[in-house]
């Protein structure tokens, strides 16, 4: 069976089994937004393990979790290497038959995210799924400035400069422990190269749920500058080199042209 799998789900009710999902948080000095993004996991329909892994913060992080999560018994806080090595700490705490990742900067569009995650892994064809997702305003979370909508899943999208949005992307915990977690080396581009070795090369199968998942802060490195963007585009290329696979010519500069569109969208929807 090949990864090129369209499905859409709409429906809010859920039956049969459905898998235990675990979220990941990784967070260092993040007192303005953790609030935020553990009252959306905690306000799921649908409930969830949620894997904290601090990077011993010192602006008063860790009170606000034991605040809203006195009972949370997987919070690790310690010096990390990074955003990916705490993620990776995260996947292999975890005990969910699904993981998602969830920054702290970000929040779930709305309480039924979880449950409709949940009906996709109730289908055992799937190992991975992922969303829409809009990049809002850091202070006022409703204003939309950017309006990412993935579409359906093609495996040969990728050689077209897309990509799921990371935030949205749920996968089966035995894919990590099967095709490995994220690479430190590859910098920022390490949830593009971790896509590229479960989606490309690893065909692992996929689902799409046609509507926005995730409500992202604005805000990032990788975009701020020219110097960033081209450094940028050299690490997404070595992503491509490190799993043996040759993206076209066009590839890697029409990836970034498709945040352009992104643009034009958020002001059209937060228009309309």
């Amino acid at each position: 069976m090949t990864g090129n799998m369209n499905f859409f789900f709409s429906a809010n009710t859920l039956t049969g089994s459905f898998p235990a999902i675990s979220i990941i948080t990784a967070v260092l000095n993040g007192i303005r937004t953790i609030r935020d993004c553990i009252g959306s996991v905690k306000g799921q329909v649908y409930p969830a393990e949620h894997v904290i892994i601090d990077g011993n913060s010192t602006d008063g992080t860790l009170d606000v979790i034991s605040e809203c999560c006195p009972s949370l018994e997987k919070v690790v806080s310690e010096p990390d290497r990074g955003i990916y090595d705490a993620m990776n700490k995260g996947v292999r705490l975890a005990t969910g038959d699904v993981i998602g990742i969830l920054n702290a900067d970000d929040i779930y569009a709305h309480s039924n995210v979880l449950a409709k995650v949940a009906r996709v892994f109730a289908d055992e064809r799937f190992d991975a799924c992922y969303g829409d997702l809009d990049y809002v305003d850091p202070v006022d979370t409703v204003r939309v400035l950017r309006s990412w909508r993935a579409g359906a899943f093609n495996q040969k999208s990728f050689y077209w400069g897309w990509m799921p949005p990371h935030p949205t992307l749920f996968v089966r915990r035995k894919v990590y422990e099967k095709y490995g977690d994220f690479k430190l080396d590859m910098g920022s581009a390490a949830d593009y190269e971790l896509m590229l070795r479960f989606i490309v090369k690893r065909e692992i199968r996929v689902g799409y749920i046609p509507e926005v998942l995730v409500n992202m802060r604005y805000g990032g490195v990788s975009t701020l500058t020219l110097r960033n963007r081209i450094a940028a585009n050299r690490m997404d290329r070595r992503a491509w080199e490190v799993n043996g696979l040759r993206p076209y010519p066009w590839t890697l500069w029409v990836k970034p042209l498709r945040k352009i569109g992104q643009f034009l969208l958020g002001r059209l929807e937060s228009r309309g």
